[in-house]
């Protein structure tokens, strides 16, 4: 029956520490915050390392290294969330067709 746990339990790791990539993926693609929560991450990230302590001090390496594994994962989604959240706008370059006189006007 503790083997059946040990399975349980692994399940549930794998799902846990990569439960954020589909975030990390859509802030990078997207390259935009505005949709996440800044304490949520922090929350998480904060339970996560106390869950690996508490799995340092059980010894129980699948804690260990499962939340080691999930709050690096949250490290990189609270990057990118100062590395984008600065509001700075990307604008694609384009040609437009303006007269010399319209120039002085625009620029």
């Amino acid at each position: 029956m503790t083997m059946l746990w040990e399975i349980v339990g692994s399940i549930a790791a794998v799902l846990t520490m990569f439960g954020f990539i589909p975030q990390i993926t859509k802030i990078y693609k997207t390259r935009s915050v505005n949709d996440v929560s800044l304490p949520m991450l922090l929350q998480f990230s904060v339970g996560v390392f106390l869950w690996m302590l508490y799995g340092v001090h059980l010894q129980n390496y699948i804690l260990i290294i499962s939340n080691l594994i999930s709050f690096l994962t949250l490290s990189v989604a609270i990057g990118l969330y100062f590395f984008y959240r600065s509001g700075k706008i990307e604008v694609e370059e384009c040609e437009l067709d303006v007269s010399e006189r319209e120039k002085d006007y625009i620029f």
